[in-house]
């Protein structure tokens, strides 16, 4: 069977003093890195609509006014996991809600950062969505292959 890259969708959310949750990876491709909340596209479903499901899913918050910011290719796991995504980077507001652990096999923790004290060990979809949305630019070729 022939392999097909997915597509990932990561979920950029500021609270009221500017800064953005990131959950700490485990169990899956880039464990122990920090990431955005989200998830894969499912079938029928819009790039909002599973930015705001894998939201709730994950943290239990409730986000609105979606924004597509940033289109990256995420090929850092193909040779250690075999995954290949097509990463879209969606900014989405925060509306109510505390962060919880809602899927312990997929996620240790949940912390606000500030944009400019970011940990040192970040998932690749959720360094080129910042990248991007820094540059204020929605997709950079970011490396070669």
């Amino acid at each position: 069977m022939k392999k097909r890259p997915r597509v990932g969708i990561g979920v950029m959310i500021q609270n009221k003093k500017g800064q953005i949750l990131l959950g700490l990876r485990q169990g899956s491709h880039g464990a122990g890195e920090w990431c955005f909340p989200g998830g894969h596209l499912e079938f029928g479903e819009t790039i909002f609509q599973t930015a705001k499901r894998e939201t709730k899913e994950e943290t239990g918050l409730i986000i609105n006014k979606f924004e597509l910011i940033s289109v990256a290719d995420e090929m850092r796991y193909i040779k250690s996991d075999g995954k290949h995504y097509l990463n879209l980077g969606i900014k989405a507001q925060y509306e109510r809600g505390k962060p919880k652990i809602m899927e312990p096999n997929k996620c240790k923790q949940w912390k606000w950062f500030d944009l400019n004290k970011l940990p040192s060990k970040i998932f690749e979809g959720t360094e080129l969505t910042l990248k991007n949305f820094k540059a204020k630019k929605i997709y950079k070729k970011n490396r070669s292959y």
